[in-house]
C-alpha cells in the first residue's frame, strides 16, 4: 500500500512544473491578444510567464532526459564525451 501513495506523491509533483507551464503559456497568449487588440504590451508580465513556461518545460525536460539516460535510451552523442580515467591531466586544462 506504501508504494501506491509514494507513486501517486510522484505523480503530483511532476504535475507541478506541467500546470506552471500551462500557466506561463496561457498568461502569454492573453497578454498577447490583448496587445493586438489595441490595449498596451505588459511587459513585465510576459517576461513572468516566459520564466515560468521555460522553468515548466526545462524541469520535464530534465526528468525525461535523466529517466532515459538511466535506462541506456540517450544517443551517445547526447551524452557527450568520456574521460579516460588514465589520461593524465595538467593543473588548470
Amino acid at each position: 500500500m506504501k508504494i501506491i501513495y509514494q507513486r501517486i506523491f510522484a505523480i503530483i509533483i511532476m504535475c507541478i512544473p506541467g500546470i506552471l507551464a500551462i500557466y506561463g503559456w496561457t498568461v502569454m497568449r492573453d497578454i498577447l491578444f490583448d496587445y493586438l487588440a489595441g490595449q498596451g504590451f505588459a511587459l513585465l508580465s510576459f517576461l513572468g510567464a516566459l520564466v515560468l513556461f521555460l522553468l515548466g518545460l526545462s524541469i520535464i525536460g530534465g526528468f525525461i532526459f535523466h529517466r532515459d539516460k538511466k535506462r541506456n535510451k540517450i544517443q551517445p552523442r547526447l551524452l557527450g564525451k568520456k574521460e579516460d580515467p588514465d589520461k593524465v591531466r595538467k593543473p588548470g586544462f
